[in-house]
């Protein structure tokens, strides 16, 4: 008899699977420390509209952190949404579907801008990527030849610049932030340098290796960005532009290739550093784990990333309505990100 039920009982644990999951009640988020904000107010408001569904729980890691969380298979253990400022890579869908994570969508819910911001005290810069290349490179090309990076003060590079000690804060590589920066500002930047002829394997290392003295890669949010401009006020941090615009008392940004950072150069496309912010639904736990789907319509509704919704309030450079409508279609039609 004892075998019977025992038989019968890991029957049943087989045949639920990842029904598994709703012994939890509260839908759990973590990734990008730009989207972060954006989801804890959009989780609270979601937790005061639907009383019948706990708020959710959001915590951060980065984009990559993140995204390795939600790919680590289906069920109670695993969080249920990825927030992110960069798409997903091929690598990453491919690790989740080597865990059972067959349903990724994808929700794309507005635009944010990366802003170089000092202390707002410090001088004004006008930056283009080749100064910020130059000022983080571990070498630099100097009368045709590499040489170990010389510069100790922005004037240096440029005369335009402030003389001002270079200190630059940037984020860690688990940051989407990092990779935008990467490619907008340094790739961009080493190009216009013009390095001496070397081979792609040399050209890589050279736009990518950054100096130890004067450059700190921030693992964690951009609070701790701020922190170092306030222990440094000669520092130059690397910040998203929400959060920068909801610590504009105390900072001060520059402009890039001629262009202020704004909502609004950010929307029309004008501001070249900038970037979609995103999230990520497991599929396999709508209508398992309670609210998901609630959730994500209400972060696509009008009131909150709409125009004049609450989120741009919080500093989000809102989509075109008709965008923001097909990526709520394309969620509720199940939608999934394709092998890239």
């Amino acid at each position: 008899m004892n075998k019977l039920l025992l038989s019968t009982a890991v029957a049943a644990i087989l045949l639920a699977g990842p029904a598994s999951a709703q012994s939890r009640d509260t839908i759990q988020i973590a990734g990008s420390s730009t989207v972060l904000p954006f989801a804890s107010i959009v989780a609270e408001e979601f937790g005061n509209a639907f009383p019948d569904f706990k708020a959710p729980v959001v915590g951060s890691g980065g984009t990559g952190g993140g995204l390795k969380q939600f790919c680590e298979g289906v069920g109670e253990n695993t969080i249920d949404i990825a927030n992110a400022s960069r798409p997903i890579k091929k690598e990453e869908i491919e690790a989740c579907k080597s865990k059972g994570v067959e349903k990724i969508q994808e929700v794309q819910f507005g635009f944010d801008g990366i802003v170089f911001a000092t202390s707002s005290n410090q001088g004004d810069f006008k930056l283009q990527p080749v100064h910020v290349y130059k000022a983080i490179a571990a070498q630099v090309p100097v009368d045709g030849k590499m040489v170990a990076n010389p510069y100790k003060n922005w004037k240096e590079i440029d005369a335009s610049l402030p003389d001002q000690e270079i200190n630059v804060a940037i984020p860690g590589s688990n940051h989407g932030t990092r990779e935008v920066f990467q490619e907008k500002m340094i790739a961009a930047g080493c190009k216009e340098a013009k390095l001496p002829e070397m081979d792609k394997e040399a050209m890589t290392k050279a736009c990518e290796t950054f100096r130890q003295d004067v450059v700190v890669e921030i693992s964690g949010d951009y609070t701790e960005t701020l922190a170092r401009l306030q222990a440094n006020p000669s520092t130059v941090g690397v910040f998203g532009l929400s959060f920068y615009e909801q610590n504009r008392d105390t900072l001060k940004v520059a402009d890039v290739s001629g262009v202020t950072p704004s909502l609004e150069t950010v929307a029309s496309g004008k501001y070249p550093v900038s970037r979609p912010l995103y999230f990520y639904v497991k599929g396999e736990h709508i209508g398992t784990i309670p609210g998901i789907k609630e959730y994500t319509e209400f972060f696509l509704s009008d009131a909150v990333t709409g125009s004049g919704g609450t989120l741009e309030g919080a500093g989000l450079i809102p989509m075109p309505d008709d965008k923001r409508a097909e990526a709520l279609k394309a969620f509720e039609d199940g939608k999934t990100v394709a092998a890239k």
